[in-house]
């Protein structure tokens, strides 16, 4: 059973002229249970009315979306999600624990079971020693602890993170990626919404790109990044013929007065490429491999669907 799965999902808005905009089309989505899954696109992709037909704040034109195998958007299937907003604004003339209990009475949760899951949220938090702090007194890195550890009141089996960390110092990102980690240890499903795609590598098992509404990559984060690798060489008196061997290879992506670089089409034929400048009478000075981040992959992917 998949945590999120959708099929041809599709929302399509009017304008008041009544042109149709699509902004998600036909999103055939599958999160794993038990991972962090990194939900990425450029702006005006179509994340965050994908977000809001998950949480059955809006309802799809055409598809289905579910969550542990039900529809999206039931009461039931809601209390299993706990959900933090990109731009949120708490109540701050409320202590840590006054907004706490504020939210586990909307969940309905039971007056002796409110105070023991608010102590069990603070301290996974790292929030217990400020519970009587008013939350205006709060770092922003600290307000969002506190709105992670109110997404977690009523032990969710997935929690929904929209951009978490893009207002963060790298203190607070990291305190936010600890976090994530330690829901994920305890079987906790995770969706991550960002734009801060460092963080999302090193915090993520898989990953969707969407743009403009469609899906141009889902899969594990491991299998993107062995996309192919570029090496970077540097010769003694670079010539045509040198390039032209390497672009058997792959792509000739840059050229400098001593030096190119080429996209090799597999990982595999980076000794035969070196044999043959070698034979082919080139020096060699230098031959860096060079593996590129996600943000360099995101880029390259976005960009191909575009052409």
């Amino acid at each position: 059973m998949w945590a999120i799965e959708t099929k041809e999902l599709t929302k399509i808005f009017r304008t008041l002229i009544g042109k149709a905009i699509t902004a998600v089309d036909r999103l055939n989505l599958q999160v794993p249970t038990g991972c962090v899954f990194g939900f990425l696109g450029p702006n005006g992709a179509g994340k965050t009315t994908t977000l809001n037909l998950l949480l059955g704040n809006l309802r799809p034109t055409k598809g289905t979306a579910f969550l542990f195998g039900q529809p999206a958007g039931k009461p039931e299937v809601r209390r299993l999600v706990g959900y933090l907003p990109e731009k949120f604004q708490f109540h701050d003339f409320l202590t840590a624990e006054e907004f706490l209990d504020f939210h586990a009475r909307l969940l309905g949760l039971a007056k002796k079971f409110r105070k023991e899951r608010i102590d069990e949220v603070l301290d996974f938090v790292g929030l217990q020693h400020r519970r009587k702090s008013k939350l205006r007194e709060f770092s922003r890195g600290m307000l969002q602890r506190i709105g992670i550890a109110q997404a977690l009141l009523s032990e969710p089996k997935l929690v929904i993170l929209d951009e978490p960390t893009s207002a963060l110092d790298p203190l607070g990102r990291r305190e936010v990626r600890d976090l994530i980690v330690q829901l994920k240890s305890k079987g906790v499903t995770v969706f991550l919404n960002s734009h801060l795609l460092s963080e999302v590598e090193m915090t993520c098992d898989a990953v969707a790109i969407i743009n403009k509404g469609k899906l141009v990559f889902q899969g594990r984060l491991s299998d993107l990044l062995q996309m192919p690798t570029q090496l970077d060489i540097r010769v003694q008196n670079p010539s045509p013929q040198w390039q032209n061997i390497a672009s058997s290879f792959g792509e000739i992506v840059s050229v400098n007065s001593d030096a190119f670089s080429v996209q090799l089409k597999d990982e595999k034929d980076v000794p035969d490429l070196i044999a043959a400048l070698v034979k082919s009478g080139a020096r060699l000075l230098s031959v860096v491999p060079k593996r590129l981040s996600l943000e360099d992959l995101f880029v390259k992917v976005v960009r191909n669907e575009q052409h």
